[in-house]
């Protein structure tokens, strides 16, 4: 029979057990955003591929699945511990619920704020990944580029020439996140690594005469997720795309739109916009793009 001081004792050491275990630290969280066009997925070559009344554009819209989900599952197997994937092509509206890796949240649908593309990155994300990207307007040797839309025809902040992938970039620089992955055509994978340095990417085709030439939708979906799983791995390696402010915008267009309040038109098709505020500077764009 235990005596009562040794009973008591090892009620003493089963609840300072109970104490260390309630008090052990919970897992840092790992945040994973990712964005994902269509213009940079395998196989796409026509704007039809990537329009809503196109006649293949359901079987492209199962490929951006695919490559969103081959980017989740490279992210989880990294250690991730959330995933957001924003729908980042026209109307945001062409990623199905259903088709999503249920173990990511899908942000889907215009948003009516400056960060459009980057919709919901925050400073709580640890890596940001880029999927079906493209290259910017006038780019040679490049499949549909463009910048944001048809009508633009550049746009500069303080005397650099940005893609979509570039302002996006500075965006998540702005909260101090990492771009650490870019998968879309060889022009855009080089113009992304020549503007944030040399992270990971996968160019799933490039441009030969106006025509795709490219890896199989699984093939580029294997190589996705090998891709984002080193990258988000290694992301200590990379550091935030930086962009020091004030701000000056120059925007060349090939049909004007109204003037954004502050903005100066300097010659056709040509306006300045200036702000100590990168977000002005994207609200300025989106009304006049």
């Amino acid at each position: 029979m235990k005596s009562r001081f040794g009973l008591m004792l090892l009620g003493v050491v089963g609840y300072a057990g109970v104490l260390t275990a309630q008090a052990k630290p919970l897992a840092p969280r790992l945040k994973v955003f990712i964005s994902i066009d269509m213009e940079g997925l395998a196989g796409v070559v026509t704007n039809a591929d990537v329009s809503s009344n196109g006649q293949d554009y359901g079987h492209f819209r199962a490929i951006m699945a695919a490559e969103a989900n081959a980017a989740i599952d490279g992210a989880f197997r990294a250690g991730a511990t959330e995933v957001l994937v924003r729908d980042s092509h026209g109307s945001k509206e062409n990623m199905l619920p259903n088709d999503v890796d249920p173990r990511a949240r899908l942000l889907r649908g215009l948003s009516i704020g400056p960060k459009n593309m980057m919709e919901g990155i925050d400073s709580t994300y640890s890596a940001v990944v880029f999927v079906g990207y493209h290259a910017k307007a006038g780019t040679p040797d490049a499949i549909l580029e463009h910048t944001s839309t048809g009508n633009v025809v550049d746009f500069s902040v303080n005397g650099i020439s940005l893609p979509e992938g570039g302002y996006n970039s500075i965006v998540a620089g702005m909260y101090g996140v990492p771009v650490v992955f870019v998968a879309g055509d060889r022009a855009v994978v080089d113009q992304i690594r020549g503007m944030v340095g040399p992270i990971e990417g996968v160019a799933v085709k490039e441009e030969i005469g106006d025509a795709s030439n490219g890896l199989s939708p699984k093939s580029a979906q294997e190589a996705i997720r090998k891709g984002v799983e080193a990258a988000v791995r290694n992301r200590a390696k990379y550091k935030p795309y930086k962009m020091a402010g004030p701000y000056t915008m120059v925007l060349k267009v090939k049909t004007e739109r109204p003037l954004y309040p502050g903005a100066v038109r300097v010659a056709a098709g040509e306006v300045t916009f200036s702000s100590p505020d990168f977000f002005a500077i994207l609200s300025a764009f989106n009304a006049m793009k």
